[in-house]
């Protein structure tokens, strides 16, 4: 089993900046293909980048693309999410997602196996 914690969110001003971070344990984060998702109050749960198994591509949602970045650092077994130039549209509860390696990279919710239990970004006017 692989457990996955983020933390990092929180409350800011439109134009600033967050990261959130991914804590995974019980596996090994780069042997997974890992993702980033977010719900919004009402909404579905929707996809926001993902990155494939051992650094493979990075691929972004067209509404964060130049303004989020995906990043990891191995030793701590954590990936990241800088996410810069926030709108109040980025609002939302943010998932780490992680998807076994032997499926296609992949940017809808039932591809991922494992998931976090979200963390709270919210972004004001």
């Amino acid at each position: 089993q692989m457990q996955l914690v983020e933390s990092g969110g929180g409350l800011v001003q439109a134009g600033g900046s967050l990261r959130l971070s991914c804590a995974a344990s019980g596996r090994t984060a780069s042997n997974y293909h890992m993702g980033w998702f977010r719900q919004a109050p009402g909404s579905e749960r929707e996809f926001v980048v993902a990155r494939g198994w051992n650094g493979g591509n990075t691929y972004y949602a067209d509404s964060v693309k130049g303004r989020f970045t995906m990043s990891s650092d191995n030793a701590k077994n954590t990936v990241y999410l800088q996410m810069n130039s926030l709108k109040p549209e980025d609002t939302a509860v943010y998932y780490c997602a992680a998807a076994r390696r032997y499926r296609e990279l992949g940017y809808k919710v039932d591809e991922y196996d494992y998931w976090g239990q979200g963390t709270q970004v919210t972004v004001s006017s």
